[in-house]
């Protein structure tokens, strides 16, 4: 298999294996007019398999949103062919528009246009709370 290598922009490594197309969705990579590789059940001496995903063009990425999917993805920087930055992530302390409440009582199944906000509220189980409501969003 040969993938191009990227000039500028990102290698998204390390993504636990089947999330990559999670990523391609919440990233909204489709909307780009660059090249996008998806490389899934890669071989990884860590963790067996994992999806890659490299984005030929600098644009802005959502931290947050990737920390949430997987914090253990590791974020490439390339910049003229040369990685210029290697980014760890974390659990994100807080989310915005990346899941929604499912609590049909929860002021955001009415109001439409209300962000749907979550909060970390235990980081060893990954568990977060809706910031009007207070229920529970357990990672799956």
């Amino acid at each position: 298999m040969n993938i191009d290598s990227i000039k500028n922009g990102y290698v998204i490594d390390h993504i636990k294996a089947g999330r990559g197309m999670q990523v391609y969705n919440q990233l909204r990579l489709n909307e780009l007019d660059c090249q996008v590789a998806i490389i899934t059940n890669a071989k990884s001496q860590k963790s067996g398999t994992k999806d890659i995903i490299k984005i030929d063009k600098d644009i802005p990425i959502d931290l947050d949103v990737l920390g949430f999917i997987d914090h253990n993805i590791t974020v490439n920087v390339v910049k003229d062919d040369t990685i210029i930055d290697k980014r760890k992530l974390s659990l994100p302390e807080k989310i915005v528009n990346v899941a929604k409440c499912n609590n049909p009582r929860c002021i955001t199944s009415v109001e439409k246009d209300l962000d749907h906000i979550f909060i970390l509220t235990d980081k060893e189980n990954e568990v977060y709370r809706c910031r009007y409501c207070e229920m529970s969003l357990k990672k799956k």
